[in-house]
């Protein structure tokens, strides 16, 4: 079977875990002003519930949950050439960053525009770096100063992953985005679990004897600009920035997979490459594209919400445009606009409870909400059961669009299915046989938001 052919096959699959129902109007939460060209957003996953911003220049600022006000978390200004596309660019935490403190950035290099990834560590005050800097990759970036990529991420299996632009121009002069020899144009995939260094996986697809760089995972990008993987799937979905006629999504980004770039603009053949436009099996076309119209130009790609709080329905896929200021939704069939705003998207952000922000370049940070409170009833509420156990489901009734998750608060209790869900539906649950003393015990469940009760006596 043609790659292209299998890759819509599991695209298709992978949308059963995407939401069906029709998406929710927004609103824009102001949550910080005063930055200066903010590009990223994200959090550090250890608890703690605090915004990590990254700023064009070369810091890090971090924002207490509840405040307004960023405080300086790192300061590599004087490393970062930062103008145009260049700058401080991105920032990932490692998955156990709770336990080792240590953080991955982005940035171009001053005096040469090299791309370089760098390893920091927290210090003894959780809301500083320590500023000692270990580089892991250097990446040649001498001849134009755009299309630098610039995101980072921790996927499902613990690897680092890597967005690199294609080096800059147009139409990709070198072919770097199809040469696998280079890092140029690729999405890469590295090891950094030993401090201070980092190896290519095995299974990357040109490690070792095989022809090509070992770091690379997949290729054939122009310049990806934010990528993220779904908390649900694991899937990854890349925002890749068109030439001048269109933008594009990809998703899954398989390994070894080629997505087109410079034979490809989106779906359309750029006439770069002619001859090899007649042979479409080759490449990975994207999940969806859109053109430059309506002032639409370049895309900001964003996160599948995955968020409790019911602001979309739960897996719709969230990006949008910088030029126009669109903030769009796709729902596995549809491109939907779901607000229109004033703002240079430069980048969308997660919390650490899956809500969704918006980065405005020109210096603020908002949250994506709905514009309709939701409210939540379950039934029933309580169950009484026998010591051998058993099980059942407890019906949710909610708005179109108000997301919600299920979660048991003792360990006897299971959430078996139904979970996270959108609207009106149905979580269901296990109980384990109960043998112990004193003769009955109670728990409880925590189902969109309302208490669960579970009573067993034997």
């Amino acid at each position: 079977m043609r790659i292209a052919q299998i890759m819509r096959s599991v695209a298709a699959a992978l949308f059963f875990c995407l939401a069906s129902s029709l998406v929710a109007a927004i609103q824009l939460l102001p949550v910080v002003s005063g930055l200066s060209s903010p590009v990223f957003v994200t959090n550090a996953g250890d608890g703690s519930n605090r915004l990590f911003i990254v700023e064009q220049g070369g810091t890090i600022r971090v924002l207490q949950p509840g405040s307004t006000t960023p405080s300086l978390f790192l300061d590599i200004h004087t490393k970062v050439v930062a103008s145009g596309e260049q700058g401080l660019l991105g920032l990932a935490f490692h998955p156990e960053y709770s336990t080792n403190g240590r953080f991955f950035v982005y940035y171009t290099r001053t005096g040469d525009g090299t791309i370089v990834i760098a390893e920091y560590q927290v210090s003894t005050d959780p809301n500083v770096a320590n500023p000692t800097e270990k580089v892991l990759l250097t990446i040649p970036h001498p001849t134009n100063t755009n299309h630098n990529g610039g995101m980072l991420a921790f996927g499902p299996d613990n690897y680092l992953y890597i967005g690199v632009g294609d080096g800059g121009s147009a139409n990709d002069p070198p072919n770097n985005a199809q040469n696998v020899n280079v890092l140029l144009g690729k999405i890469l995939r590295i090891d950094v679990s030993a401090p201070g260094t980092y190896s290519s996986p095995p299974t990357n697809p040109f490690f070792g004897a095989t022809p090509g760089a070992d770091e690379i995972f997949a290729y054939g990008f122009r310049n990806p600009w934010r990528f993220s993987f779904d908390h649900v799937t694991g899937v990854q979905w890349v925002g890749d920035v068109g030439q001048g006629a269109r933008e594009e999504v990809d998703m899954p980004i398989v390994n070894g997979g080629n997505y087109g770039w410079r034979v490809l603009e989106g779906s359309a053949c750029t006439n770069n490459d002619p001859a090899l436009c007649s042979s479409p099996q080759n490449y990975i076309f994207p999940i969806l594209d859109y053109t430059h119209l309506n002032g639409r130009c370049s895309i900001t790609g964003g996160y599948v919400y995955r968020g409790s709080q019911g602001a979309l329905p739960g897996g719709t896929y969230v990006y949008g445009d910088y030029c126009s200021g669109e903030i769009l939704a796709w729902d596995g069939t549809t491109q939907t606009l779901l607000l229109d705003t004033a703002s240079n998207i430069s980048s969308f952000g997660e919390d650490e409870q899956g809500e969704l922000y918006v980065v405005d370049l020109g210096g603020s940070i908002s949250r994506i909400v709905s514009t309709v409170p939701c409210t939540y009833a379950i039934s029933p509420a309580s169950v009484t059961l026998p010591s051998g156990g058993g099980g059942g489901s407890v019906a949710v009734t909610a708005a179109t669009g108000c997301g919600w998750t299920a979660t048991s608060n003792v360990p006897w209790i299971t959430i078996t299915g139904g979970t996270p869900g959108s609207g009106a539906g149905t979580a269901t649950y296990a109980v384990a046989p109960y043998t112990g003393h004193p003769k009955y015990r109670n728990g409880t469940a925590t189902i969109a938001g309302q208490t669960f009760s579970a009573k067993q006596s034997k």
